[in-house]
């Protein structure tokens, strides 16, 4: 069964009166427990692709499902709320809280959701640990390298326990050694906890340890390989 899935998906953007099709007409599933990959060429519609599935922004037409729920006709309000108890975000630019230590950016999202203290703490020393970040609790954001940040974005991502994982470009700003560790740590997640892992890349390292491509060009999937 389908964790996520599009029917005919169209985001259509005006520019200079003349449209642009960063989506043209994509159906497509993803099932549980994949750690896939959106691919293809600068402006072929991969982010716009993912901010999609992850209710970030609003198709011009068409539909997007996660488990049998139509998310394109929900109201603002329940379409946040959704996001914040079913989807998990991993940036480029990391997006974690400058003034809040690792401990309290991956603690934020679990205040929001009304977990108790005694659930907090488990969770956030679980994940910090198992990124490899348990001598890190307690550092803010710039006093860690790129790969240590992105790492305390991935534990923030899976802090809410998810049913997916949507990754923009999250290896973009590291060296090949963070990459590799980063995608060590998700690979291994993905596999003993079968955490589903969308990416959208064009990093041939990242689409290297991908066990599905799906390949866009031009906003349309002119591909879809399962290695």
């Amino acid at each position: 069964m389908s964790i996520i899935s599009t029917v005919k998906l169209n985001k259509i953007y005006a520019e200079d009166t003349f449209p642009v099709h960063a989506t043209n007409d994509i159906s497509v599933n993803f099932e549980q427990g994949e750690f896939s990959a959106i691919v293809g060429p600068s402006g072929c519609g991969k982010t716009t692709l993912l901010n999609l599935l992850g209710g970030l922004e609003t198709p011009t037409s068409g539909e997007v499902i996660i488990d049998s729920k139509i998310i394109t006709n929900l109201k603002s309000n329940e379409l946040t709320d959704f996001r914040l108890r079913n989807i998990g975000f991993v940036f480029q630019a990391y997006n974690l809280i400058p003034v809040l230590t690792a401990r309290e950016n991956v603690e934020f999202i679990m205040h929001l959701q009304n977990y108790n203290k005694d659930e907090r703490n488990a969770r956030v020393e679980e994940l910090l640990t198992a990124v490899g970040l348990k001598d890190k609790f307690n550092k803010r954001p710039g006093e860690l390298s790129g790969g240590e940040q992105q790492r305390v974005a991935v534990a923030r991502a899976l802090a809410s326990k998810p049913k997916f994982i949507l990754a923009d470009e999250p290896t973009a700003n590291l060296d090949s050694k963070s990459t590799y560790a980063l995608l060590d740590i998700m690979e291994t997640l993905n596999e003993k906890e079968n955490m589903t892992f969308i990416f959208s890349t064009h990093d041939s390292r990242v689409m290297e340890r991908a066990r599905r491509l799906v390949s866009l060009d031009d906003g349309k999937i002119v591909n879809d390989e399962t290695k």
